[in-house]
C-alpha cells in the first residue's frame, strides 16, 4: 500500500492540500464550538480560505487552548465517539481526543502507508512492544495500521525481555515496534541467554520515542550502539496524539515522510510567520480528514528542520529531520541554548552509564540550572570529569552530574502509570504554576 500523492509534483500536492483545505475550515467552522468563536471574532470569512498561503489569516492554534477550552473541539455528538484518547501530558495536562469510527479508519490508513513507507509488507509479522492500553493512541494506532495492511501482530506490550524473546523465537516476527533505548535491554538479555540475535528472524525496528539520527541524518549515538551488535534495519518514526498522523523514514532514512493527505505543515518562527527554507522553526499541523476533533494551525511545540528536495525513494512531499527538541524545554544555561536530545546523545555515549534523568530547575536569580542523575556500575570522580569534559567539548557547558542509586532513578524515569520512559524533569513548570 503506498500513497500516491507523496509521488506527485509539488505543484499537484498544494493543489490537491488547498482542496482539503477548504473542507476542513468549512466542517470546523460550522461544527467546532471553539473555531466558531475564532471566526466570528477575527471576523474570518470561510471562503476567503482557499490556498495554502491564505492559512496566514487563521490565528494559531496552541496546547493552552486545547486544555483550557477542550470540549470545544469536539465536533460531533457523544454518541458518534467510538474511542476516547489521551496525550502523554509531557509538557502540560494531558488532553483528550474522541475518536468516530471514521478516525479509527483514518488512523488504520496512516499507520498502514507509514509501514509501507518503512518496507513493511503484507503478510510481515511485526512484534508490537508499546502499549495498546492506557489511552495510549500509537499502540492502537500500529495495531490498525497492520490490521489494514493485512500484516500479522503480535501484542506483547512494553518492557519483560524475556516475554519479548519468548515471542520473537516462537512466532518468528520480522520486525519489532519499540523504543531504541529498550533494543539495548533486548541485545543485553540475548547475551545472557545464549541468543545469537543475529540469526533470530528479526530484520527491522520501527522506533519511537527517541531520536535516532543527527541533523545530517547519520546515525546518532543510540543507532551505533544498537547497530554494532544487531545487524538490522533501524526506521525512526515522528507523531503526536494532536496530529493523528506519522511521518516515518523510508529506506534511505533521509527524514520522516510527510502524508499530504493526512496534515498539511507549517514551520513557524517566534512571531508565527514561516522560516526560510532550512531554517529550525516550530512544526505547524492542520489536520486532514479529522471527523472528531480537527485542528487548524495547530503548535506542536516542537522545533524542527523541514527538508523539500525529493527523496531518492521517489516521494515529493516534504520530510522533517529528528525533533530538535520542545520550545517548552529549551534550556537557557551560562548562556548557551540547550535542548535535552542533545544531552540524552551525549550520555548515551557512554557504556558504564546505566541509567540517567535530566532535572531542569530554577535558581533565585531565574536562570536555569541542569542536573543529570546517572547510575552507574564504576562510580568514580574520574567519570564524572570526563562526562564534564565531554559535554564542554561538544555543548560548551557541564552541568551538575549527580550518582543515584538504580531504585532512585527507575522512580523516576518510571513514574506510576507512565506510558513511556520520563527523561527529563522540568521543575520550573512546577515554579511557574504554583
Amino acid at each position: 500500500m503506498i500513497s500516491e500523492i507523496e509521488f506527485k509534483s509539488i505543484t499537484e500536492i498544494e493543489k490537491f492540500q488547498e482542496e482539503k483545505l477548504q473542507k476542513v475550515v468549512s466542517y470546523a467552522a460550522s461544527h467546532s464550538a471553539f473555531y466558531k468563536k475564532v471566526f466570528a471574532r477575527q471576523n474570518i470569512k470561510v471562503d476567503s480560505i482557499k490556498t495554502l498561503a491564505d492559512l496566514v489569516k487563521i490565528p494559531v492554534t496552541t496546547k493552552e487552548d486545547l486544555q483550557k477550552y477542550n470540549d470545544d473541539f469536539i465536533c460531533v455528538p457523544k454518541a458518534e465517539i467510538v474511542d476516547y484518547v489521551t496525550t502523554s501530558g509531557t509538557t502540560g495536562d494531558p488532553v483528550f481526543f474522541g475518536l468516530t469510527d471514521k478516525d479509527l479508519d483514518r488512523l488504520a490508513f496512516n499507520e498502514a502507508i507509514s509501514f509501507a513507507c518503512s518496507q513493511v509488507q503484507k503478510g510481515t509479522t511485526i512484534q508490537l512492544m508499546t502499549t495498546i492500553d492506557r489511552r495510549f493512541m500509537a499502540g492502537l494506532a500500529y495495531f490498525l495500521g497492520a490490521r489494514k495492511l493485512g500484516a500479522g501482530i503480535i501484542r506483547v506490550g512494553a518492557g519483560i525481555p524475556e516475554l519479548q524473546w519468548d515471542s520473537i523465537l516462537k512466532f518468528n516476527p520480522t520486525t519489532i515496534i519499540t523504543v531504541p533505548s529498550f533494543i539495548l535491554k533486548l541485545i543485553e538479555y540475548a547475551k545472557q541467554n545464549n541468543i545469537d540475535i543475529n540469526t533470530t528472524s528479526v530484520k527491522s525496528a520501527i522506533c519511537i520515542g527517541e531520536p535516532l539520527r543527527n541533523q545530517d541524518f547519520s546515525d546518532n549515538v543510540l543507532s551505533k550502539k544498537i547497530l554494532k551488535d544487531w545487524d538490522i534495519k533501524l526506521y525512526s518514526t515522528y507523531a503526536s496524539t494532536e496530529m493523528n498522523t506519522a511521518f516515518a523514514e523510508c529506506e534511505h532514512q533521509l527524514g520522516g515522510h510527510h502524508h499530504p493527505e493526512l496534515i498539511i505543515v507549517e514551520v513557524l518562527d517566534e512571531d508565527n510567520q514561516p522560516v526560510e527554507k532550512d531554517e529550525e522553526g516550530e512544526l505547524v499541523i492542520t489536520t486532514l480528514g479529522v471527523e472528531g476533533m480537527p485542528l487548524i494551525r495547530f503548535k506542536t511545540g516542537d522545533v524542527v528542520r523541514a527538508h523539500y528536495e525529493a527523496c531518492k525513494c521517489g516521494r515529493s512531499s516534504l520530510r522533517l529531520g529528528p525533533v530538535i527538541g520542545r520550545k517548552k524545554q529549551m534550556i537557557k544555561y551560562k548562556g548557551t541554548t540547550l535542548y535535552p536530545p542533545a544531552m540524552y546523545d551525549l550520555l548515551n555515549d557512554f557504556e558504564t552509564i546505566k541509567h540517567y534523568t535530566i532535572e531542569i530547575d530554577s535558581n533565585d536569580i531565574g536562570t536555569d540550572e541542569i542536573t543529570i542523575n546517572i547510575h552507574t556500575t564504576h562510580e568514580s570522580d574520574k567519570l564524572i570529569r570526563k562526562l564534564k569534559d565531554h559535554f564542554r567539548a561538544k555543548l560548551r557547558v557541564a552541568p551538575q552530574i549527580k550518582f543515584v542509586s538504580k531504585e532512585v532513578i527507575l522512580k523516576i524515569k518510571f513514574p506510576q502509570n507512565s506510558r513511556k520512559p520520563t527523561l527529563l524533569v522540568d521543575k520550573r513548570n512546577l515554579k511557574t504554576n504554583n
